[in-house]
């Protein structure tokens, strides 16, 4: 199966919810997060689908933030942030189906060409599920010293979640 990522479309926001329910289960987000995503910053917001059968195979919402400053889970930006000094991972999901098919990597190259259009220094998402060792090995790395403000944050997501960083 060959897999590609594909600038996100409204049209699409079904089948994101579709999979944001079996991927990111315990971790819910209204339609309404994911559509202003896409409005504010369609240049960040993917979807992975199979080349010949157009199957929706994950998504991934990106935007500038503030570095240590991730919006919370569930909630509307209302703006990208002037002051924004990051490109934030907001959302990855694939589908078990399309794990191993090299995806990850292609949205890393993705995420860094990205991050060089915008001139940002430094990458920056929230490793949920478990999911900081596959992120250490596309180069983020934990935040050395965290903040009380979003520690707290981070809480909300669960109890092993991780804001980590990368430079470009």
């Amino acid at each position: 199966m060959q897999s590609t990522w594909r600038p996100m479309r409204e049209e699409d926001l079904d089948e994101v919810m579709a999979v944001a329910a079996i991927v990111h289960a315990g971790f819910f987000e209204h339609r309404e997060v994911f559509a202003e995503r896409l409005s504010l910053y369609p240049q960040g917001c993917w979807i992975a689908q199979e080349e010949r059968a157009a199957a929706v195979l994950g998504y991934a919402f990106l935007h500038p933030a503030r570095l240590g400053q991730p919006p919370a889970l569930d909630s509307l930006l209302h703006e990208i942030d002037a002051q924004a000094d990051c490109l934030y991972l907001h959302d990855v999901a694939l589908l078990p189906a399309a794990r191993g098919a090299g995806l990850g990597r292609v949205l890393l190259q993705r995420l860094l060409a990205l991050m060089q259009v915008e001139g940002l220094a430094r990458a920056a998402l929230v490793a949920v599920h478990g999911s900081a060792p596959y992120w250490r090995s596309c180069g983020f790395e934990a935040l050395p010293e965290v903040p009380a403000a979003l520690r707290e944050k981070l809480r909300s997501y669960d109890e092993q979640a991780l804001y980590m960083i990368r430079p470009a």
